[in-house]
């Protein structure tokens, strides 16, 4: 099946498997926390004024209790409190105005980083190539790009807020211990017990937000599938096995849930059942203090307010939670940037050798592919493939289904990558080249193409360099070529209108795939069964124009399904076992009954074939000499359909 297929509805792909680390939990934890130490950095400045903001907000709710204390006892003694007074109202002030800048700092931060992840993850998508980020389900990849990616983006602000909230416990133990170290050593005597009561909700709130997440993205895998399969669920009559599939996580995620809550609930209902035992405790000492004349009773007021603080469990509980929250999604995301990218070289292909005739220019785009092995989701597919196809020829490919055919397509065109072997492109190793240099040389036409753009015409000059200048010549002249000027033209806007609001047929869309190629004009244009969709008339058309005077100018690599496509080729790889079993043209396989078996009995009668052969082949030399030989064992990748 080409990559740009449709899957089936059943054909769920469950890959979470990590390149660096793989199942192991400290390798992705620690590639989560780089990855939110990475992300904290770059937003340095917002995260370090977050934490001084929230560490602000603490040292004032640790002096206000001070404060009020003091007033208290100059009231008392009715002494001037004047200006004891007007401390405890900037205090107050102080905390409203830094809660709230807290708040702004805190959304931006978020959302900042949150932007950065998703293009982060986004840009490293694109550059993984469709194989490597295969193992990926695709509703795996939205969660992730989603969800995942907003929990992780709270994970910096998280950490910095939750740095800050430890000033708060530390400084009331502080203040406690100003006041009178017995009210310090009571209060710490049950610390060990809060001390457990985190660890243990950090620890189970961890393992509850990775399962459920994880269930999550089950979900939303099975979902994309079914959505992508629609017609073929209606029309099977299978919508509520189907719906049954998609929710059978659904279980799994509502226990994660309810036991996230569970947890969450316990570590409260412990912390209130130990925090006001502390702060009797300690309201108690200071009432033996007072009665004894060593504290105040604006200490004492002081010193119930600082235990509250200093057993404040609820607040490092909500920071925590979020911290969790933001490391565990982190760890998602670590698991496919930790995925290594297609390597890209610096090396550029080399210029076109001077005509061999006045006009016409030398042929560039010399495919050669050396000992090729490539396997695709673990099954051996391409075994040793050598196969040349000459600098201005066309190749048609054919075989049965599974052989090996778009595999072998997107090796030469480098959306994959051989096992052992190389591709080359004019005699430099594809691997070797710039991504730009590669991109410009080699074209690619799907049999189900995705649009990209906004209009129309968007879409057809979607694969032009940005040095083009004005595409609509070009864009216009490829559009004539994939016989797709005239429905265009039809459109409410022609080449103008939106893509979203072009009532297209597959065939259309298949025609502006073709068209978008067809503008590219690189040295190598590889059609992956691109004509499927066409009928007979319109697949003649667009031949001629792809066989062309003016085409020969590149190569042309066809993944072919009718006889019709291989016989207007200069030759014919017959792809067989993951091996090419012969390599010559069309008219001379058709003599070999296991050729045409490949197109069905009575698909095309050899004497249609010879016709269109004879109208087809336009006289390469190398390809006229080659007849049919059997060649070496080989290999082959992306599954045909």
């Amino acid at each position: 099946m080409s990559p740009a297929q449709e899957h089936h509805p059943g054909g769920e792909r469950e890959r979470h498997r990590t390149a660096n680390g793989g199942d192991d939990p400290a390798a992705q934890r620690a590639a989560a926390d780089r990855l939110l130490a990475t992300e904290g950095r770059r937003q340095w400045r917002r995260t370090t004024a977050l934490f001084l903001c929230a560490t602000a907000s603490s040292g004032a709710a640790l002096a206000l209790p001070a404060a009020l204390g003091r007033t208290l006892d100059l009231l008392l003694a009715d002494d001037p409190a004047g200006s004891w007074l007007v401390l405890c109202a900037a205090l107050t002030c102080a905390l409203v105005a830094l809660d709230a800048a807290d708040t702004v700092l805190t959304g931006t931060l978020n959302s900042r980083t949150t932007a950065r992840l998703r293009s982060r993850l986004t840009g490293h998508l694109l550059a993984l190539g469709p194989a490597r980020a295969g193992r990926f389900s695709h509703g795996d990849l939205v969660t992730r790009c989603t969800g995942n990616a907003a929990h992780a983006g709270t994970g910096p602000a998280a950490a910095a807020s939750a740095l800050a909230a430890l000033v708060t416990p530390l400084g009331g133990v502080v203040a406690l211990a100003l006041l009178d170290w017995r009210l310090a050593a009571v209060f710490l005597a049950g610390t060990p017990l809060l001390a457990l009561l985190l660890r243990a909700f950090s620890r189970t709130s961890t393992d509850c937000v990775t399962r459920y997440q994880e269930a999550q993205a089950r979900i939303a895998g099975r979902l994309v599938e079914a959505l992508g399969g629609a017609r073929t669920l209606a029309a099977g009559g299978i919508l509520e096995r189907e719906r049954a599939r998609v929710l059978g996580p659904l279980p799994s995620l509502s226990a994660q849930g309810h036991r996230t809550w569970r947890v969450q609930g316990r570590a409260t209902a412990q912390a209130a059942v130990l925090v006001p035992l502390l702060q009797v405790a300690v309201i108690a000492v200071g009432g033996v203090l007072l009665s004894s004349g060593a504290l105040s009773v604006g200490g004492l007021v002081a010193s119930a307010r600082y235990a509250v603080l200093a057993a404040g469990v609820g607040t490092l509980v909500g920071q925590l939670n979020g911290l969790v929250r933001g490391r565990t999604a982190a760890r998602r995301l670590a698991e496919v940037l930790t995925v290594p990218g297609m390597p890209h070289g610096h090396v550029a292909l080399p210029e076109a050798p001077p005509p061999v005739r006045q006009r016409e220019p030398s042929p560039l785009g010399r495919l050669e592919l050396r000992g090729v092995c490539a396997s695709y989701e673990g099954r051996p597919v391409l075994r040793g493939v050598d196969l040349t196809v000459p600098a201005g020829a066309t190749v048609a490919v054919v075989g049965r289904s599974g052989a090996g055919k778009s595999l072998l397509a997107a090796l030469a065109g480098r959306l994959a990558e051989p096992e052992s072997g190389s591709v080359l492109l004019d005699g430099t190793d594809l691997a070797l080249l710039e991504r730009t240099e590669l991109r410009r040389a080699v074209g690619f036409a799907f049999e189900r193409p995705v649009l990209f753009g906004t209009t129309v015409a968007d879409a057809i000059a979607a694969g032009l360099p940005p040095d083009t200048g004005d595409p609509r010549p070009r864009v216009r002249q490829a559009a004539r070529a994939a016989c797709a000027d005239g429905f265009i033209r039809t459109l409410p806007h022609g080449y103008d209108t939106p893509c979203a609001e072009a009532p297209l047929s597959g065939g259309e869309v298949q025609r502006l795939g073709l068209a978008r190629a067809f503008a590219h004009e690189g040295r190598l244009l590889i059609l992956d069964d691109a004509t499927s969709s066409l009928d007979t008339v319109t697949e003649l058309k667009v031949s001629q124009a792809l066989w062309s005077r003016t085409a020969r100018s590149r190569t042309r690599l066809v993944i072919a399904h009718r006889a019709s496509s291989a016989a207007r080729a200069d030759l014919t790889a017959w792809l067989e076992k993951g091996r090419v079993r012969a390599l010559a043209p069309h008219a001379e396989l058709w003599q070999l009954p296991a050729y045409r078996a490949l197109f069905g009995s009575g698909h095309e009668s050899s004497g249609t074939a010879g016709h269109d052969a004879a109208h087809g082949h336009r006289g390469n030399a190398e390809s006229r000499q080659t007849g049919p030989r059997e060649t070496g064992p080989r290999q082959t990748g992306f599954r045909d359909g």
